[in-house]
Parts: C-alpha cells; sequence; structure tokens
C-alpha cells in the first residue's frame, strides 16, 4: 500500500433480542446472472431456490468475459441494459459472477477503477476513483432505510463471490444457516478486532477502542492492540467467531479460527478486492474461503483513508439490530467507490427473514 496518512474484553452476558423492524427482504432482491454463462446461471437458479428470489428479479445480461475487468465503455451499456430491465420493487442486487469484478477507466482516466458492485450502485463516476483520490460520502452510508433503491435512488450490490457451484452452495447455505441464529442463543458471538504492527494499516484503531468500551448486548468484544510488535498480529485457533477485523497485507492463519454463520472480516490494505490474486495480497475471496459469509475490500490504491473501508462501530451495531449483510456492510463504508463487497447478501444473524 502506497501510503500518504490522511486486551480483549469480557464477553457480556447474552440476552434476549427482540424480533427488530424489517430491512431487505428476498422479494427485494434482484439477481444478474451473465447470460450464456452456465456457472452464472446454475449459481443464480440455485440462489433463487434457496431463498424464494421471485421469477421477474432474475436478470439476465450480456456481461463481456475472459477478463477481470470491464471497460466504462462496456460497463455503460451494461448498467443501461439492467437500468431497463430491472423492476421498481428491487432494492438491492446480488452478481453471480466472478468475472469481471472491476471497471477499468479508459482514455482520460485510465487508472480510475472501480469495484463493479460499487459501480452498479453508485455509477462509474471518476470522483470516486483514481488512486489515492479523497474520500466522497455516500448516500447510504450509516442511514435507517430498508428501501434504498425508493428513498435514495441506488441500489446496494454485492458480488456472491463464489466461482463454482460447489462453492456457491457452500455459501448460499451458511447464509441461511445465520439467519435468526443469534436470537436467543447460548453461544456469545465474537469481534476480535486488532491494531497489528503494521501502522499504516492500522489507521481504524481507533474505531475499533470506541466499539470494544461501548460494547453491545450479547456480542463479546475483543480488542487486541499488537502496535508495539511484541505479540501475535493474528487472531489464531478462536471459536465463534462473528467479526474479525484488521490491518495485514496478508492473513495468513484465518482459517485457524471457527467462525459462526453469518461472520464477516476484513483486513484494510491496498488490493483485497482485486480478483484473482489481489496482487499478491490478500484476496477477499479468501475470507470465504476460510468459513466467513462476507468481506470487502479496494481494487486500487485507496491510501489509508479510514472512510474507504468498513467502520467496526457501525458494521456492528447494524448487523446486531438485526440488518443484512448488505444492508450493514454497505452502510459502514462512508466512500466505497474504489470497493468490492462480496458475500451472501441475505444472511441476517439477529433478525428472522420477513
Amino acid at each position: 500500500m502506497a501510503l500518504t496518512s490522511p486486551t480483549p474484553s469480557p464477553a457480556p452476558v447474552p440476552v434476549p433480542v427482540p424480533v427488530p423492524a424489517p430491512s431487505l427482504a428476498a422479494s427485494d432482491l434482484a439477481v444478474l446472472i451473465a447470460d450464456g454463462d452456465a456457472t452464472s446461471e446454475a449459481i443464480a437458479l440455485a440462489y433463487q431456490k434457496a431463498r424464494g428470489i421471485p421469477d421477474a428479479h432474475l436478470i439476465r445480461l450480456a456481461v463481456p468475459r475472459g477478463s477481470d475487468s470491464i471497460s466504462t465503455d462496456d460497463f455503460a451499456a451494461l448498467k443501461a441494459s439492467l437500468d431497463a430491465k430491472l423492476p421498481a420493487t428491487a432494492q438491492a442486487l446480488l452478481l453471480t459472477w466472478t468475472q469481471p469484478s472491476r471497471v477499468a477507466g479508459t482514455g482520460a482516466t485510465p487508472t480510475c477503477s472501480m469495484g463493479i458492485t460499487s459501480a452498479l450502485t453508485l455509477g462509474y463516476d471518476t470522483r470516486l476513483c483514481g488512486k489515492c483520490v479523497s474520500p466522497i460520502t455516500q448516500a447510504y452510508y450509516n442511514v435507517d432505510t430498508r428501501k434504498p433503491w425508493t428513498d435514495l435512488r441506488l441500489r446496494p450490490s454485492m458480488m456472491l463471490g463464489a466461482a463454482t457451484l460447489a462453492e456457491a452452495q457452500t455459501l448460499i447455505a451458511r447464509g441461511l444457516a445465520a439467519d435468526a441464529s443469534m436470537l436467543n442463543s447460548s453461544i456469545t458471538p465474537q469481534a476480535w478486532l486488532v491494531r497489528t504492527s503494521d501502522a499504516n494499516r492500522s489507521v481504524r484503531f481507533g474505531d475499533f477502542q470506541q466499539l470494544a468500551r461501548s460494547g453491545l448486548a450479547g456480542v463479546g468484544m475483543n480488542y487486541v492492540d499488537n502496535a508495539s510488535g511484541s505479540g501475535s498480529n493474528e487472531v489464531t485457533g478462536k471459536a465463534n467467531v462473528m467479526v474479525y477485523m484488521t490491518g495485514l497485507e496478508n492473513v495468513t492463519q484465518a482459517a485457524t479460527n471457527t467462525y459462526l454463520p453469518g461472520a464477516v472480516a476484513d483486513t484494510l490494505t491496498s488490493y483485497g478486492g482485486f480478483l484473482p490474486d489481489a496482487l499478491g495480497q490478500m484476496p477477499i475471496t479468501h475470507w470465504l474461503q476460510a468459513g466467513l459469509t462476507g468481506s470487502y475490500g479496494t481494487q486500487e490504491e485507496p491510501c489509508n483513508f479510514s472512510e474507504k473501508f468498513m467502520r467496526a462501530t457501525v458494521l456492528v451495531a447494524r448487523y446486531r439490530k438485526g440488518e443484512t449483510l448488505i444492508e450493514s456492510m454497505w452502510k459502514s463504508v462512508q466512500a466505497p467507490g474504489q470497493g468490492l463487497f462480496i458475500g451472501e447478501p441475505l444472511a441476517r444473524p439477529w433478525a428472522v427473514p420477513p
């Protein structure tokens, strides 16, 4: 990351959780299919069956193949086709392909790239990308609406993040298992918030400390401060992990932990969302392969503006009050233009699906 910088707490006792106000439902989600791609088609149909997505919300699109990026011209055509086909009832989007995963600038802005989920939601906008561009707050950040298209004229988008049908089925099952799993549960889900010895990637530590201090009923808060480098930068061998947020170029031991269905994680680094290989850093898809349900990362150099990554205080509070994975993650990133969201969007550990 080319950076130009702008002790575990006791676990609270689990408490009964009231059923919250409804958030996004299956009937609000449109599932996007790369037309002619057998894997995308199979994944979409599996998701539809599992979640009860309306037939009218399966949208087939001519998606260019053979590259991890899509040009701005091809993206404009894709977006226009999508907008023409989407029913007004669609409030959010799920992509069932993994390629392309970013919109690559051309012409006068060849280095200005956006994650395809952010581009579909916010539109391709050179004010939102171009390496170390200053953060611009999106309208969906930390707001209470459950109808983002109706209220804000944007549809939060997420890529499932599975390259095969088998991977998709595993992830879908994980999302289903998450639903209502924390309501009156005897398990205390754990949040691990790590300040590592990598100072440039640990700029969120103040937010981590705030969440650990304030706490949330029914969630164990564990703040680890290894700024001195005297201990380990990684959380290993832990059980019942629901949230894991850190700052490292690579999290090599993520798979040693046991994650609850619905678990979310990220690491603040430059290229986690640059799929498939993150240019040698940790791809966000590795979190899913380690057993988590959602992740987020940027796909061009963001510099370490904390606004471009998930804010722990917002993410955990939103998730804990019963919002879905896609809502909680999107609402926690103030400036997501360079980012890519992946996971099972409708997972909701603290709510019964409406």
